[in-house]
């Protein structure tokens, strides 16, 4: 019975972070689709995740040897990105239970297996959401990790990636109050880079691009597949129309 409750209560929770999520958070980038069939991305991808998102955040309908698809051997996954499981058709889940999470963060991390199938909204795909979000976080005093996010403002989660990035602040101006001209408003212009991280900006994009890819793929292993199979089915339809349409015209050729 505890376990459906907490089921029940993760699912709302991921139900919910869209919603909170667009509440006041910035416009989201585009994520680059192509990397999701780009199978070098989709490992860097992995490591990233097993070595950033995996000490918090579990998969937990996901399995290690699932990663096979992505070209890696068992011996690499083995050796490279089974951290918290000893066999490779093991699920990828963390040691840290949702009560000891709740009392360290307040509130326990989401599980990220459909993660990004889970955050699409208005703006756009849960790709584009993640994306936006992992480049998104700010130095913000104000809040108990110290850390801010443009996507979700106010965010509980710190920004694990930030020796990667390096820290960024972000930058208001004043304007004019479009519903009253005589007063002006504290207006957020967007970030600038304070102190350098291990990456360039376009390097930590990059990175970023493939976890993100990675998530993607994890919410849907077979999506790729899916879509080489529409596209043969779309062209034997097609290939079958122009037959059926000819056979009908051959047919009644004669018929008055």
């Amino acid at each position: 019975m505890k376990k459906f409750i907490a089921g029940c209560v993760a699912a709302l929770t991921l139900a919910a972070g869209p919603v909170l999520a667009a509440g006041g958070g910035a416009p989201w980038d585009k994520f680059p689709a192509d990397r999701v069939t780009d199978q070098a991305a989709l490992q860097n991808g992995a490591k990233l995740f097993v070595n950033y998102c995996l000490n918090c955040h579990s998969a937990s309908f996901m399995r290690y040897n699932r990663m096979e698809e992505l070209g890696l051997t068992k011996e690499q996954i083995k050796g490279n990105l089974m951290f918290a499981a000893d066999k490779v058709g093991d699920t990828m889940t963390v040691a840290m239970n949702n009560r000891e999470a709740k009392d360290w963060f307040g509130a326990a991390p989401p599980d990220l297996t459909v993660i990004a199938r889970s955050r699409a909204g208005k703006q756009g795909t849960g790709a584009d959401y993640l994306y936006t979000y992992m480049r998104g976080f700010y130095r913000d005093e104000t809040k108990a990790t110290g850390w801010n996010n443009t996507a979700f403002p106010s965010v509980a989660m710190p920004h694990v990636l930030w020796e990667l990035q390096g820290t960024q602040r972000a930058v208001y101006e004043d304007v004019k109050d479009p519903h009253d001209t005589t007063k002006t408003v504290h207006q957020f212009k967007g970030l600038q880079l304070e102190t350098k991280g291990q990456m360039t900006p376009g390097e930590y994009d990059s990175a970023m691009a493939d976890l993100v890819a990675f998530l993607q793929w994890m919410g849907e292993p077979a999506q790729n597949q899916r879509f080489r199979l529409g596209v043969y089915v779309l062209f034997f339809l097609g290939l079958m129309t122009i037959l059926a349409w000819r056979l009908n015209a051959a047919f009644w050729k004669d018929v008055k």
